[in-house]
Formats: structure tokens, sequence, C-alpha cells
């Protein structure tokens, strides 16, 4: 990984959870470039933060939003959920993030999840799920147009976003009291950059777990059981948080970008992702990133987002 190794990366990230790696900010330096099409670059950016979408487990969740400076709406929504193995990190990584979005013409938004080890799965996908929701439910308020719904994430956070896209009511992680359960948390495109997918076969390579166990203290195994309570890969738990396994031909368009040199999250992750929805007929895209690690900087990250917004817009902004 380029200007900043993910060894650095995580070990700030576990030192200081606030502090998101170069790649990102990166990125909203590039988002807010081509924004300026959208005639939003100079004005200012009305932003909510710490709007409570739920109480749920004893906690008060929140969600950060920001709306384009001009236009009456309906505004597309894109939601971004942070990753940091489902235990590390806070929506204030997505920042600047959600404000370049802003910038571009859409109501952006990056919310709060339950962490682990404290709160096990369902609780974090029953979040974002929940959040979606909120969103939804307050529409107006936002000038938020609700069946143009994105949800894009990193690592762990593209895991969610591959769950909340990919699972329906049906899949019962809908979670147990949050909002009106008539309205809706189905969205209609994903952006998914380097999530697992299937937890029963991924693997972390040696190097791989040797920044693991620096980040969280144990290796991926635990980072996994913090997760689900189990060690066995082969249980009904490890089938059920793999996004794959919920691939079906009435799911929306999925965007999909993984390095060939991730070290945490193999690249096979998304192949076996890829492979799933082609078979199933769903509109999707695999970007891979020569010599990608876990985040890229530079033109390779300026290329990524542009096909990203490219994707957005055709997706959303029909």
């Amino acid at each position: 990984m380029d200007e900043l190794s993910v060894s650095e990366h995580l070990r700030r990230l576990k030192r200081r959870p606030l502090v998101w790696n170069k790649c990102f900010l990166l990125a909203a330096v590039l988002i807010t470039t081509a924004s300026a099409a959208e005639g939003q670059e100079g004005a200012a950016i009305p932003f909510e933060k710490d709007v409570i979408y739920s109480h749920a487990g004893g906690e008060v969740l929140k969600v950060d939003v920001a709306r384009p400076a001009s236009g009456i709406g309906p505004f597309p929504v894109i939601l971004c959920i942070h990753g940091g193995g489902w235990q590390l990190g806070n929506k204030s990584i997505y920042g600047e993030i959600i404000r370049a979005f802003a910038r571009r013409g859409y109501v952006a938004a990056s919310l709060d999840y339950r962490l682990t080890p404290r709160f096990r799965w369902p609780a974090q996908i029953q979040d974002v799920k929940c959040a979606i929701r909120y969103l939804r439910a307050h529409a107006s308020e936002y000038r938020i147009d609700p069946n143009r719904f994105a949800v894009l994430g990193d690592s762990a956070g593209g895991h969610l976003a591959l769950m909340a896209g990919l699972t329906d009511a049906r899949d019962g992680l809908e979670g147990p009291s949050c909002g009106d359960p008539n309205i809706s948390s189905r969205v209609q495109a994903v952006v998914d950059f380097f999530g697992p997918t299937d937890l029963t076969s991924m693997r972390v390579p040696p190097e791989g777990e040797r920044l693991v166990i620096q980040a969280y203290g144990g290796d991926s195994n635990h980072v996994l059981f913090d997760l689900t309570g189990s060690m066995d890969r082969s249980g009904p738990i490890f089938r059920k948080i793999s996004p794959v396994n919920y691939v079906d031909p009435a799911d929306c368009p999925v965007l999909i970008f993984h390095g060939t040199a991730d070290p945490l999250v193999p690249l096979e992750q998304s192949q076996l992702l890829d492979r799933a929805l082609e078979k199933a007929g769903v509109p999707h895209r695999l970007e891979i990133v020569d010599g990608g690690g876990h985040g890229w900087t530079g033109t390779k990250l300026e290329q990524s987002l542009r096909l990203a917004m490219e994707f957005l817009d055709k997706t959303l902004k029909r």
C-alpha cells in the first residue's frame, strides 16, 4: 500500500479511532473536485452532527448528515459505513467524504453502529438497517428521494454494505424494535471496498495476521469470534454472516473494488461474490486494482473514485 502502510494505518486506527487514512481523505478531495460541475463546490454544506437514529443495547446510536447547499430535491442518498474489524472506528471517519458527496448533489450520511466484542452479530447489520429506515422516515425533512438509496463501505463496512444490499426482511436482520417496520431497509445500489464476502472460507495470510494482531490484540479468528461468538467456520453463524449466501436475481446493482495485494481480505473474497452475482444476473462490476493493498492512493484511487461516482450517478440520478 503506497504512501501509508497497512500496518501504520492499523496502528493509528487502534490508538486513535478518529484518524482516517490518507486514501479516503484524498478521496474526499477528489470527489469535491469532481463536484465542480454540480455547482456545489463554493457553498457551505449544511451538516448535522450526532442525530440520534436509535437506542439499542443501552447505546445511543447517532448519524451525521450532510446535504446539498442548493437545489430543492428530492436528492439521492448515500449512507457510508466505516470499517475497523467490526470493533474499531466511528462515523467521523467519513466526515469529509459525506460533505464531498453533498457537494456532488447527494444527501450523505455516516453512522455509528454497535461494535464488538461488547455487541455481537447481528447488532451491527440491525443498526445499519435501522439507520436506513430512519433516513427514509425523515425523507421530507432531509429532502431525500427514498427510492434512490445507496450504501457504501470499506472492509468491515463493505461487508455491512453488502449485507444491507443483498438481504431483505425475510432474512430476519431488521432488528427487534427500530422505527416503523413498514418502512423498507432495501437499497438501490451498493459500493463495496474490499469487504469480506464468505467468512466460512476467508483465510488471512501470515503477513496479514501479524497486522491484525498488532491492531486488535488477537488474530483473525479472535476478531471473528468477537463478532460471532464461534470459532467454527463451518457452523451456521458463519454462513449467516456471509453476503455471498444472500445473492438472488432481485438484488440491486453492486460495484466492488479490491486490490491484488490486499494482505487482510484476500482478492478471492470479491471474486467469489463476482461469480455469484454473475450467475444470478445481478448488474455488477468487480474492479480489480493491480498492486492495491487494503486501500490505495494516487492515480489508482482517483480512477476508483471516478468509477464509483459514475456508477452512483448512473444508478441513482436517472
